[in-house]
């Protein structure tokens, strides 16, 4: 989200508001922070939900194993990204 895109929802949001736009420009860095993080959570929660499946797993089911774990790593990578739009 760019700078002008968050001034230009505020405007909508907020008909004739006091706030500055370095006020709304912290507001909504504030809001999508928390945003971005509950999302990975979303994912990390998804990767532990995954090794208790894979704990469950007979050695016998290579395959279903092999597969879980490769969606753990894609949800590892996932979360990553997420957080990482907070530093880009």
């Amino acid at each position: 989200m760019t700078k002008d895109e968050i001034i230009e929802m505020a405007d909508k949001a907020f008909d004739e508001s006091s706030f500055t736009d370095a006020e709304v420009i912290c507001f909504a860095k504030i809001i999508t922070e928390k945003e971005r993080e509950a999302c990975a959570n979303i994912c990390d929660l998804a990767m532990l939900q995954n090794q208790e499946a894979i704990n469950e797993l007979e050695n016998d089911e290579h395959i279903a194993k092999c597969f879980i774990e490769g969606a753990m790593n894609q949800l590892v990578k996932t979360a990553k990204a997420i957080r990482a739009r907070g530093k880009a």
